[in-house]
């Protein structure tokens, strides 16, 4: 009730887009109805009037509620983006890091999620070069990353952090090392990145322009959260639009990690 409540608030004073986000999301409930309880969340927000836009972050893969997902079918103003850290994709790195699901248990949740809401942009983080990550290990994370063909990705080397269960272990991976498998990993995603914008050239998609920078207007599409993902750029000096409104945009050419077009 608080949440719908301050909703209606911000939509009444012109917000359109709701970023809804948490450690992990899908822990939502278990305090307040010792249950799951995001899908009725989610269903609740999608009811405020003038929201077009609302954005999932932060939903681990453990214990994943999968009516989340029939509701992100169902509802046209819930964007079809999911933010899931999955951190590796190696069960044995997985165990380490005790994340409580393995490889497999990841590679079915990511194939049911495609099932159930066709066309869904998957965001996820992983890190590189944590202790005892062996070539083989990483190996297997670069298989995971080429296999799912994640829409977006973000990796980070591991740091060594007091308070931390891995702090326990041996940082026995050098910093050279850890940076170098980022890169390799990154490298990889840039191409996935790319051939899948290339997908989008001669579409149409409705853009959320955020703000004007240089000679271009900067938008998002659905399947982009702010700061993070991709961007639309439209040519300023061809034509005017305004900051905070939705805008069909024919995207004519694409980049690695940003998209190009104009007004349809």
């Amino acid at each position: 009730e608080d949440l719908v409540t301050e909703a209606k608030n911000m939509a009444r004073n012109g917000t359109k887009e709701i970023l809804l986000i948490a450690q992990d999301s899908t822990y939502y409930g278990l305090d307040l109805y010792k249950k799951r309880n995001l899908a009725e969340l989610l269903d609740r927000l999608s009811d405020v009037e003038g929201i077009e836009w609302i954005r999932l972050h932060y939903a681990f893969p453990t214990g994943f509620p999968l009516d989340v997902l029939d509701v992100m079918a169902g509802k046209a103003n819930i964007c079809k983006y999911l933010d899931m850290p999955l951190q590796h994709g190696s069960t044995k790195m997985l165990k380490l890091m005790r994340r409580g699901t393995t490889r497999e248990k990841t590679d079915a949740l990511i194939a049911t999620i495609r099932e159930k809401v066709p066309g869904i942009a998957l965001r996820t983080t992983l890190i590189a070069g944590h202790p005892g990550e062996s070539e083989e290990d990483f190996h297997e994370m670069m298989d995971f990353v080429e296999k799912n063909r994640f829409d977006r990705l973000g990796v980070f080397a591991y740091s060594h952090e007091e308070n931390t269960h891995s702090f326990s272990m041996e940082d026995d991976i050098s910093q050279v090392l850890k940076q170098s498998r980022v890169d390799a990993v990154m490298e990889l995603q840039s191409q996935i990145s790319y051939d899948l914008n290339q997908h989008k050239v001669g579409k149409t998609f409705k853009v959320l322009i955020d703000r004007k920078e240089g000679g271009s207007y900067v938008g998002r599409t659905e399947f982009d959260s702010p700061e993070v993902d991709n961007e639309v750029l439209i040519d300023a000096k061809k034509h005017y639009l305004r900051v905070g409104d939705f805008v069909n945009i024919y995207i004519n050419e694409a980049s690695e990690f940003d998209l190009f077009g104009e007004p349809k």
